[in-house]
């Protein structure tokens, strides 16, 4: 049969060869040849991997392509279309190659290659099928299949309980800072659809969430965390690598851990032999190491030591990376190929030919990512991109119901007042801002003379910013002080050096910090941990005795970021503000620093500046500006500045036909209290 498919080769063009090899890794009837492996310039070599992965399927995936190169007319001399016929025409994704073929893995039963690469299956944990066939003789480490699978089991056995006691717990409600909660009291599923793998949409997470809520099509099929591998009803293809992305605090990490709880518990997906969990906010502090894939494993796992004994390739693997937006390692697909799970490498050397299926081709692969770190992964490389929309309507019910499940009535008070504002009420729709709205309210229903509940997003999260501040002095004594202003003018070192922080890394596009980026910003990691906001949205984590900070959720860096930039303005610091605007800008009024960054978001390509510019409006605003006293000095009568500002976007409607700029912009005038274009917010919303 091999001599059969070079003959077919022989008689393609040199173009029509390079068709041939693209429709190799794009295979939907047969199971597609990793990118990373047809890095081949003979003909005879290609015809080796796919006896190595086809066997006798050779003939159906060659038929396949064929059709679509097309040489139909090669069809028909060599009689593939009979070939085909008589033998059903079966998938090679159903039917992986003997243990006797010489490509790598190829030492694997059909068996076991069957319920590798059939993610949608579901065997019991117990009594799996091992090899058919022992271990090449000529492999060094050659085992019989009963010490083969005693060994795996012990290294499952060990991986497990440590799984469910990273993962059991999670951390909810402010108030309790530090204190545990069960994960599945918890959890609450959010939507995840199948998305475009064509592209990768970097839009903002403002754009993304905005969208998600105007269009929720009918078609989207929602995804369950724990069948993030299966393939949805009608669809007949194998997933290995799927691409998850959604914006900050959408839920992404926690159906990670959902996932993997899940499995380390027998709830789901057992049929997977062994789960391995590597942020990429801790692959970050060893980046600079050299390690096989074996060695990494075991720095992240010490339960998989021994785990060198075992041949990979013969059992279900899933990887799980998370954060890919928070990496600073440097993914190279052009990088060396590297196909031995011994050989040592850098760090992104090893992941980049995970991801290629150059390492262990068989293994699952699921990567979590905000939108716009996304296309870091070439589509090529992936077999499945998901979006995490959030919640639905119904599921924002659950959840408030869930968080005050022993005060009805105040969960639907909470819910009814989020409903007045129709933009409070669209970020909901991040798991993260229900939490915020819920802690904000409930203080607040509870106490009407703190004032005005917040209709807009400025003013909720000021709100949290005063209640944060009241915590840390109970917390940490000041018990003398209990008017909002003296309560902030206690943490106003903290805040603003904080908020300097924010801006600094929000203008490089950062959202992790070490304690060298701390530093230079003045801030001391003890009196931040201290600090009540600090604890709440500023997150401290110790990996290999290293800390990495955080905010836990990008808008409150940019919150922060916004009350940094006007802080400088009413000071005159304008050499603060980096590239954001000139250090001679010396004589700026309120209206010149809105219209400057007004331009400034308007040309960001992936909108990061969105949500800092609607926070810095907001702030711009007297009644925030008074709650705000001790910590933010007043700019003075601000009326004309912000009738100016108003007119100005307006007329920015002019020059910007994109929908998703021009909604940021409507909400920047819902954030000053403008609603003269009422109709024409409801025009957008409805449009598409």
């Amino acid at each position: 049969m091999a001599e059969l498919i070079l003959k077919i080769l022989d008689d393609l063009k040199e173009e029509e060869f390079e068709r041939f090899t693209f429709y190799l890794k794009r295979l939907e009837r047969c199971r597609p040849i990793p990118p990373g492996q047809l890095e081949v310039k003979y003909k005879t070599d290609v015809v080796d991997l796919m006896e190595g992965w086809y066997a006798d399927k050779m003939v159906d995936s060659t038929h396949e392509i064929l059709k679509k190169i097309p040489r139909k007319d090669l069809i028909e001399k060599y009689g593939l279309e009979k070939s085909v016929e008589s033998r059903g025409g079966q998938t090679v994704s159903k039917r992986m190659h003997s243990s006797s073929s010489g490509a790598a893995g190829s030492d694997v039963s059909p068996e076991r290659k069957r319920r590798v690469m059939e993610p949608g299956s579901e065997t019991e944990q117990a009594g799996r099928p091992s090899r058919s066939k022992a271990a090449s003789p000529l492999s060094s480490s050659h085992q019989g299949p009963d010490t083969r699978n005693s060994k795996l089991q012990s290294i499952e056995k060990k991986l497990k309980p440590s799984l469910v006691y990273e993962y059991k717990d999670t951390t909810e409600g402010f108030e309790n800072s530090g204190e545990r909660t069960p994960l599945n009291n918890i959890y609450t599923e959010v939507n995840i659809i199948e998305g475009d793998s064509k592209g990768v949409n970097d839009k903002h997470e403002v754009w993304q969430i905005e969208t998600a809520s105007r269009k929720q099509r009918k078609e989207d099929t929602p995804i369950k965390c724990n069948n993030i591998f299966k393939p949805l009803p009608g669809q007949n293809i194998t997933i290995r690598t799927v691409l998850t992305k959604g914006i900050a605090g959408i839920g992404k990490t926690i159906s990670v851990q959902k996932f993997v709880l899940d499995w380390a518990t027998g709830e789901a997906n057992q049929d997977v032999d062994l789960m391995f969990v590597l942020p990429f906010r801790k692959l970050n502090l060893i980046k600079d190491q050299q390690y096989s894939l074996l060695g990494l494993l075991q720095v992240f796992h010490r339960q998989t030591r021994g785990i060198e004994n075992i041949e990979l390739d013969d059992y279900k693997l899933v990887f799980i990376f998370d954060g890919l937006d928070e990496s600073r390692l440097t993914l190279n697909f052009q990088c060396k190929i590297l196909s031995d799970v011994k050989e040592t490498s850098s760090v992104d050397v090893l992941l980049t030919n995970l991801i290629q299926g150059n390492l262990l081709p068989y293994a699952l692969l699921w990567i979590t990512s905000r939108p716009a770190a996304a296309n870091q992964i070439p589509a090529e490389y992936l077999h499945r991109l998901t979006e995490v929309q959030g919640f639905s309507d119904p599921q924002k019910e659950k959840y408030f119901k869930n968080r005050f499940r022993d005060q009805a009535d105040l969960a639907d008070r909470i819910l009814a007042q989020v409903k007045t504002s129709r933009s409070l009420y669209i970020m909901c729709y991040i798991p993260l801002f229900c939490w915020i709205s819920a802690s904000v309210l409930e203080k607040m229903l509870d106490r009407p003379d703190i004032g005005a509940i917040p209709k807009t997003l400025t003013g909720m999260y000021t709100q949290y910013l005063l209640i944060q501040s009241n915590i840390k002095n109970k917390k940490h004594g000041n018990r003398n002080e209990t008017e909002a202003h003296k309560h902030l003018e206690s943490n106003k070192e903290i805040l603003l050096k904080l908020g300097q922080l924010a801006f600094q890394q929000l203008e490089k596009g950062n959202a992790v910090f070490y304690e060298d980026d701390l530093s230079k910003c003045g801030i001391n990691v003890t009196e931040a941990s201290r600090s009540g906001v600090c604890t709440e949205i500023f997150k401290q984590e110790i990996a290999w005795r290293k800390k990495v900070f955080s905010f836990v959720h990008l808008s409150f860096q940019e919150y922060l970021a916004a009350l940094h930039v006007l802080d400088s303005f009413t000071h005159n610091k304008f050499d603060a503000w980096g590239c954001f605007l000139p250090s001679e800008s010396s004589e700026l009024s309120l209206h010149d620093l809105h219209k400057k960054a007004i331009d400034q978001a308007l040309k960001s390509k992936n909108g990061h500046l969105d949500l800092f510019l609607r926070f810095l409006l907001g702030l711009s605003l007297d009644s925030n500006q008074r709650l705000l006293q001790g910590l933010l000095k007043q700019t003075g009568s601000n009326s004309e500045s912000i009738r100016k500002t108003v007119e100005y976007i307006k007329r920015c409607f002019q020059w910007h036909s994109s929908s998703e700029r021009c909604i940021n912009l409507l909400h920047c005038l819902s954030e000053l209290g403008d609603d003269s274009l009422e109709k024409k917010v409801q025009q957008y919303l409805s449009s598409g």
